[in-house]
Formats: structure tokens, sequence, C-alpha cells
């Protein structure tokens, strides 16, 4: 099988090539490397530095290769970054994947895996959160999924182009190997934060509430190894393959945990005291978010792995790699 993947060398990419590899499958990965990283492939992958974007390179590329699927994860994805520039989200994230995306109907390519965000869903009614809860996006980047998700439905209409939308919950941890990780700049995310400060390579980590009502009133989250969302995108492509319908899709453990136990766990993991400091709440974080993922174990056969403690732990051995 040929395989494109879009975003590959990044930090959810990378870890889908990792096994996919395993496939023995012929993969072209795409990237402009901005915010990848071309050292986190490994060699038997064929790369192309370029941005999906540029038409006059990605349609000829699709029809000279004949994929039989894209795999789409090139998006910019931090949330205050998109509420501070809204433009540059818009014109990668939506006209990017639509040129992506019309390149490949128009080459006659008719599998598509996407990488949504359970981000959709805002603050929602009803936790855990399954598929059919309604689609309220408080800031640009969910907004920005969104709308290709209707695109792909679109195209389904149009041009007979299968797809699997995987909406994440928060994607962490790192491969188990110790030799890819998570390496964003700035970094956004938690679990980083945490194990840099931990490292001291930050004098202490914020808390952004702590009157949310939740046990301990910190916001809730549904942390989700990168190993099992890689593995869920390998099952969502064998799924179009075998020739089934279109579906969404979400992707999570089904547990959540909140800041505080993150940092407790964390200083568990390291065995190192972790110092936290209470600042304001953030515009548009809802209390919780948990994922109810028992149609992704109906749809696919995909149960996740990894517990949060061997997420930290991933993640913390990828943190003390000389190279990080």
């Amino acid at each position: 099988m040929k395989v494109a993947v879009t975003g590959g060398a990044g930090y959810i990419g990378s870890h889908f090539i990792r096994e996919l590899v395993k496939n023995n499958d012929d993969i072209f990965v795409i990237d402009n490397l901005i915010r990848g990283h071309k050292e986190s492939l490994p060699r038997k992958v064929n790369f192309i530095e370029m941005n999906i974007n540029n038409n006059n390179g990605i349609f000829p590329l699709f029809c000279k290769e004949k994929f039989d699927a894209v795999v789409h994860f090139a998006a910019f994805a931090y949330v205050g970054e998109s509420v501070e520039d809204p433009g540059l989200y818009y014109e990668n994230n939506v006209i990017g994947s639509i040129n992506l995306i019309k390149a490949a109907a128009d080459a006659g390519i008719k599998k598509f895996i996407f990488s949504s965000t359970c981000s959709l869903y805002g603050n929602p009614e009803t936790v855990p959160i399954t598929e059919k809860e309604s689609i309220k996006p408080l800031n640009p980047y969910a907004k920005t999924k969104h709308i290709i998700e209707n695109v792909l439905q679109d195209f389904e209409k149009s041009a007979g182009i299968n797809y699997v939308a995987l909406r994440y919950f928060n994607a962490a941890g790192a491969h188990i190997s110790g030799e890819i990780g998570e390496s964003h700049q700035p970094e956004p995310h938690l679990i980083p934060l945490v194990l840099q400060t931990a490292l001291g390579k930050r004098d202490q980590i914020y808390i952004f509430g702590d009157d949310y009502k939740t046990a301990d009133g910190t916001c809730i989250r549904d942390y989700i190894h990168v190993t099992d969302l890689a593995k869920a995108h390998l099952l969502a492509l064998n799924y179009l393959n075998s020739g089934k319908k279109s579906e969404i899709i979400n992707l999570g453990t089904g547990s959540g945990y909140s800041v505080k136990e993150i940092i407790r766990i964390s200083e568990k993991v390291t065995g190192r005291k972790i110092k936290y400091s209470v600042a304001p709440r953030r515009e548009g974080d809802p209390a919780i978010l948990v994922a109810d993922n028992s149609y992704a174990q109906k749809i696919l056969g995909w149960k996740p792995e990894f517990n949060l403690e061997q997420i930290i732990s991933t993640a913390w051995k990828w943190h003390q790699n000389p190279k990080y």
C-alpha cells in the first residue's frame, strides 16, 4: 500500500510513521518542517519537504505517485496562538487542508484519515463525551477542524472520498524507545511543562484556576498515549481498506485526571518535587473533558494500552534524552 502522510515529521505523525513502517508500506512523508523534525523519521520512508498550500506541488505529486490513501496530520494546533493570530490558522489548517483534499479528489484518491480534535465540543453538556455531543468550538483552532470535517463530508458526496476523522483528546507521552517524543517551541502542553519543571528548566508550573467544580478544583482532562493514537490511525486505515463507510470517532482513554493529579503522579515518576503556583483561569477552558471511547472500540476494535503513569514515564525518559 502506498500512503501519503502530511505532517509526518510532527509529534503524532512521527509516532504513526513508526507504526506504519511495520506494515512494510510504501510511505511518503510530506512536511514543510516549520514545526516538524526530519530527524524523528526512520530511514525507510520517502521524505518530501513541501507545504500543503502548494497546489503546484501537491497535485502533480498525487498524480505521479498514485497513492492509495492520505493521512493528514499537517496543522497548527496551539489554541492560544489561534486566538492571537486566527489568519495563520485559517490559512494553514483550512486553505491548506482544502487544497490537499481537492488534490486527492482530483487524483482519484479515495481514502483519507483526518486528525481532528475534541476541542470541537467546547463546554460539553454530557461527560463522558460521545460523538453525538453538540459541536461548540470556542477558538479558531477548533473551528478550523470543524470546517474540514464538513469539507470532507462534501467531498465524500462529490468525489467518493471515504474518510475517518479522529477526534483526539489530550495526546501525551513519548515512544517507548525514548528515541522520539514531544518537542514544541514554545511548549503549550501540561505534561511536558511539568517535566521541564522537574528537570529544572522551569522554576515552576502554573495552574490556571483551582476553583472549578472538580474534586480538587483544577481542570480534568483525558490523556492518551501518542502510540495509542498512532495505532488507532493504522486501524482506521485498515477500516477504510475494508471498504466501510466514513466515520467520526473519539480517541481517548475514558479516564480523566486533574492538573494537580498530573503533578502528583509526575512527582512519583520523577522522584522530584514540582513547584507550582495558581494563576487566573484561561478563557474558554472547560472544567472536564473525558472521552466515551466505546465507539472507537466498536468500529475500529481499538483500546488504549497505556495508563497515565506509563504515559508520564515514557515522556520522562524522552525528556532526559540529551538530544532533547
